[in-house]
């Protein structure tokens, strides 16, 4: 037999095949494929879960801290053991932080249909690996409930673009809320908060924290104020702040705090020492990808901080900051304390 009757024998014999199945009825062929669509209602980077109506976008950033100084109130520098001797000395602080969101966005008859998670894996000073929920929350219309940051601090704005914004802290963030936002129009909107708290503030009884917030906004800035009142210690708290941009590249904030102190120096909503302080700074672009950012804090108790810093985009998405940190206490002797820290950022 030669090879051209084997090919034609082949060819007669797929035919054959071919009509048999044909003579039994149609072959169901594959399902189409269903491929992913991009959603541009909520902005750029989310994407419709396919066979839903539901956006979906994945983000977070990878970050690496290294700083050096005294510790203590300005967070920069950590002190360590000697291994050969055993004494103590300062050391280089260092830590490496992957963080994790995501984001999804539904309309409904009831509103837009929100979620939002953040999880912060931390590899601080040789480690071990931490892990932390910092935002876990659902919003309908304007109610929004789960894990979040106090409206107390989240509605009024934080401080400024410093990375150490903390050294006189201006409020606790981590808590379970009930909240709800409202818009009234005209660059009015407000905020009315449920909050549990945290730590040795977490709510003792039924009776929650509660924080009220309104908010005028304009083309010249913006103008905020939010109150505060905890359950536990049946104090009140509350911030103003003002935030202005005079010309183009340059913004500026003021922010003060006042809070009752019967009974308890501190608490979740007045974590400043004394019963006032203020906060204040700015941000100032020298160029498309370099800008320079500064903070000024003071307290009745006489605490002084100062924290500056240049920031630096080497491409978009990938920035490092260099800052230097400041604290005194003006009424304590040798209470000051000085540090800097260097920061690699890559967001996605």
């Amino acid at each position: 037999m030669t090879i051209r009757s084997l090919l034609l024998g082949s060819v007669a014999g797929l035919i054959g095949m071919s009509g048999a199945y044909a003579a039994d009825g149609p072959v169901a062929g594959p399902e189409p494929a269903e491929y992913v669509r991009v959603c541009d209602v909520y902005g750029a980077g989310y994407f419709y879960i396919p066979g839903t109506e539901t956006c979906f976008r994945l983000g977070g950033y990878i970050r690496f801290d290294a700083s050096v100084g005294d510790g203590g109130r300005v967070f920069d520098g950590r002190t360590a053991t000697d291994a050969q001797y055993g004494d103590p000395q300062h050391a280089l602080k260092v830590n490496t932080r992957f963080t994790f969101r995501t984001w999804t966005g539904q309309e409904t008859e009831l509103g837009t249909l929100k979620t939002f998670t953040e999880t912060r894996f931390n590899y601080p000073n040789g480690g071990p690996t931490n892990l932390t929920l910092n935002f876990a929350w659902i919003q309908l219309g304007g109610l929004r409930v789960g894990k979040d940051e106090s409206t107390y601090d989240s509605f009024v704005g934080y401080a400024g673009n410093v990375i150490q914004d903390t050294i006189i802290p201006y409020g606790i963030k981590d808590t379970n809320l009930i909240s709800y936002y409202f818009d009234a129009g005209g660059g009015f909107s407000g905020v009315v908060s449920l909050e549990e708290g945290s730590g040795t503030d977490t709510i003792d009884s039924y009776v929650p924290h509660v924080v009220l917030g309104a908010k005028y906004k304009g083309d010249w800035g913006a103008i905020t104020g939010v109150g505060a009142y905890n359950s536990n210690w049946e104090e009140w708290a509350g911030k103003l702040r003002l935030d202005i941009k005079p010309v183009k590249n340059l913004t500026l904030f003021v922010m003060a705090g006042y809070g009752t102190d019967d009974n308890v120096d501190a608490n979740f909503y007045k974590p400043w020492s004394g019963k006032w302080a203020l906060w204040g700074g700015g941000s100032y672009a020298v160029t498309d990808k370099t800008s320079f950012n500064a903070q000024i804090t003071y307290t009745d108790a006489r605490d002084f901080s100062v924290a500056a810093n240049l920031a630096y985009t080497i491409i978009p998405g990938y920035t490092i900051t260099a800052e230097v940190d400041y604290f005194d206490n003006f009424d304590i002797d040798d209470s000051d304390a000085v540090g800097g820290i260097l920061r690699f950022q890559r967001t996605f």
